[in-house]
């Protein structure tokens, strides 16, 4: 298994940073390895004390329901699917890992072809604002929150377009 180097993380942070500054919402930004291991964890000066925290968080949960299914591509979408469907569950999972797992948008998996080499988090802006910060600085540094080989069952890709839908949510995963 490989997985993310702390040198790489950097040019992704730079583009969250950037796009925060544009956006006037300081956060904290954290990447994972796969097993959801911190590797690099940044607080711009102004983001609430918790970001950090949370930003780790959102990155381990990533990289922990995305190594779990396919199903998960994104925060967003851990999230509406467990409250769907067992928000208990979700709430006894963050529980269980000592509040290591939050779902909201901002956070996804990091794949170099099919593999799963690590996760990010983003915390600090709504939701959704920490969402277009990671899709800006994920488009700007090429990483891919897929595998190269989408092998996800039909039926699930269907579910995860109707949860998007059901959330608003513009972009497809």
């Amino acid at each position: 298994m490989t997985k993310i180097r702390a040198v790489e993380c950097r040019p992704f942070i730079d583009a969250v940073v950037e796009k925060a500054d544009e956006m006037g919402a300081p956060v904290s930004i954290a990447i994972v390895g796969p097993e959801g291991h911190l590797i690099a964890l940044e607080r711009m000066d102004d983001a609430g004390f918790i970001t950090p925290e949370t930003a780790w968080a959102k990155a381990y949960t990533a990289a922990a329901m995305r190594s779990m299914s396919p199903r998960f591509p994104d925060g967003l979408i851990i999230q509406k699917w467990f409250k769907e469907r067992n928000p208990q569950f979700l709430s006894n999972l963050s529980a269980l890992t000592n509040g290591r797992i939050a779902a909201s948008g901002g956070c996804a998996g990091i794949f170099r072809g099919n593999e799963m080499v690590g996760a990010y988090g983003i915390s600090g802006g709504t939701s959704d604002q920490d969402e277009v910060m990671a899709l800006y600085a994920r488009e700007k540094v090429g990483w891919t929150h897929m595998p190269e080989t989408d092998e996800t069952k039909a039926s699930v890709r269907e579910h995860i377009s109707e949860l998007y839908a059901k959330a608003g949510i513009t972009h497809e995963p």
